[in-house]
């Protein structure tokens, strides 16, 4: 038992641990935009965010599938006990990411024309994305590294990779901004650009030096002979990678139909780039930051779910399904409710834009639909239902350019803001529909979803009334108090209501290795006592 107890605090050490470094990397993620936005302009960060949608389908060939193909094979063959399988692997699996990165680092180099002139119908793209093309072999192997690291549970090793390369991407590109900003837009553009390069070249390195001080813990005394290595990883990232090409390509479409769809409703092509870089590169990190709480469980769940399906412990999976669908809900609940009310003063804060204050508030309540399909998606992966999920995001990315091409040259910003609602409510949909069938977990309606709704509504509605008695100005000293005494009261009525109960801290005992006895099982054991409250 003591075993099983040193396994649940291990899960969620980790977690806690990517929590943490993902949050500050948001943080930092968020205070950087606004500086560069500042710096910049939003029609740079429109430039920014248009290459991007190219740059991202350079980056999906690049790393095709291999980041999970890693976790799952890796995983597999620790669950199994052989570690010289495990070693093959990861050696296999690096051999395949250096071949598709240099694949499409060179595809994206000599097509950055086409690319830029015609398909952006931008000629300031094309040398950034000349210079984005060059990092795209180290984006492919720092996948395959970070998949190995989360497969072994070791973490740690991904969270001081990205913390300190984000540390270095603020300062390479605040000295490229210095010397190439007064050029003009392309070359504000061109700096982000380069500090994104010099990001990837150190991640390179350092992931490198981490996997060769860690191997040592996968050596045996025989070697695997297992044949067939290459076509099992193969097997699980050409389906992936192949459904990710078809949903990314779409994507890389939406990114050039929406400043063009703009364009038509009205504005100007320079006023539709802003429009486009306010939304994309300013609003969606602000409504994203939250996320890293429940990214940073979902990442980890994946070797945890396909390790419990390997040993055929289905309740052990049905257990932590139920977990992180309850926990996902009433954070991502709470995040809803405090960015909805206290939108105006985020946008103010951050930004000093109105427009940006006015997108948090539209895109608001969708936090929990988003929020969620990350935590399904990830136990869909660890079952191995990989290309249902890819299919459902192909379905998701088609609907969304065909909504786009529709709506957004009629209503604009409008338009597109309903085109988000739609598609993630799609994806979600049926992602959810698809776990409930093969986990079949007791999901607690009234606890993880309407309970919560209240409980939020109660605590902000309590808040703003304060605040208006009180006169409260949008300062950063303010938002910051509003938003602290909504989120503990929120947690207090969670409480009250029980939506949070004695399960909840039983996993906490759990976790800390406090349990009062030995008969009870840990959260990730394979049975379960009772349905969870979370």
């Amino acid at each position: 038992m003591q075993g099983k107890v040193s396994r649940t605090g291990r899960f969620f050490y980790n977690s806690l641990l990517m929590v943490g470094v993902t949050l500050l990397m948001r943080a930092i993620g968020v205070g950087f935009n606004a500086y560069v936005a500042g710096k910049a302009g939003a029609q740079a960060m429109g430039l920014y965010s248009l290459l991007s949608g190219v740059y991202g389908f350079a980056v999906t060939l690049a790393c095709s599938g291999i980041h999970l193909g890693t976790t799952r094979t890796v995983a597999d063959a620790l669950g199994k006990g052989d570690r010289a399988l495990a070693r093959k692997y990861a050696s296999r699996a690096l051999g395949i990411s250096l071949f598709f990165g240099t694949l499409a680092g060179a595809l994206l180099f000599f097509g950055a024309p086409i690319a830029g002139a015609q398909w952006l119908k931008d000629a300031r793209t094309v040398l950034p994305l000349r210079v984005l093309a060059i990092s795209l072999p180290a984006v492919a192997i720092c996948s395959c590294l970070n998949g190995y690291f989360t497969a072994v549970r070791r973490v740690w090793k991904n969270a001081a990779v990205q913390l300190s390369s984000q540390g270095l991407r603020i300062f390479g590109t605040a000295f490229f901004l210095s010397l190439l900003l007064p050029k003009g837009v392309a070359y504000a553009c061109l700096a982000l650009v380069l500090g994104t390069l010099l990001t990837q070249v150190f991640e390179l390195i350092f992931s490198v030096f981490l996997y060769l001080t860690d191997h040592k813990h996968l050596k045996t005394a025989h070697k695997s002979t297992q044949s067939g290595v290459t076509g099992k990883i193969l097997g699980i990232t050409l389906p992936v990678a192949f459904s990710s090409y078809a949903r990314s390509g779409l994507i890389t479409l939406q990114h050039i139909l929406i400043p063009r769809g703009l364009s038509r409703s009205g504005a100007s092509w320079e006023s539709a780039l802003a429009s486009y870089g306010v939304l994309h590169s300013m609003v969606l990190p602000v409504v994203l930051f939250p996320s890293a709480f429940i990214s940073s469980f979902a990442g980890l769940l994946i070797p945890e779910v396909a390790e419990a399906k390997v040993q055929d412990q289905m309740e052990r999976v049905r257990r932590v399904s139920r977990r992180i669908f309850g926990i996902s809900m009433m954070f991502s609940v709470g995040v809803a409710g405090i960015m909805l009310c206290f939108s105006h003063g985020l946008g103010l804060v951050i930004y000093d834009s109105l427009q940006a204050g006015s997108m948090i508030a539209a895109l608001a309540p969708l936090i929990p639909v988003m929020y969620i399909d990350s935590a399904v998606d990830a136990v869909l992966k660890g079952m191995g239902q990989q290309v249902y999920s890819m299919n459902v995001n192909i379905i998701d990315a088609l609907t969304s350019v065909i909504l786009v091409i529709i709506l957004v040259p009629k209503f604009g910003v409008a338009g597109y803001i309903f085109t988000i609602y739609f598609t993630e409510m799609l994806n979600t949909t049926l992602s959810l529909v698809r776990m409930i069938a093969i986990v079949k977990p007791k999901l607690r309606i009234f606890g993880h979803v309407f309970g919560p709704i209240l409980c939020i509504t109660g605590a902000t509605a309590c808040v703003h009334l304060l605040s208006t008695l009180l006169l409260l100005q949008p300062t950063a000293g303010t938002l910051v108090l509003q938003i602290t005494l909504t989120a503990l009261l929120y947690l207090g009525l969670l409480l009250v209501t029980r939506c949070i109960g004695a399960d909840e801290f039983e996993m906490m005992r759990a976790i800390l290795g406090k349990r009062k006895t030995k008969t009870v099982t840990p959260l990730l054991s394979a049975s379960t006592t009772r349905t969870t409250q979370s």
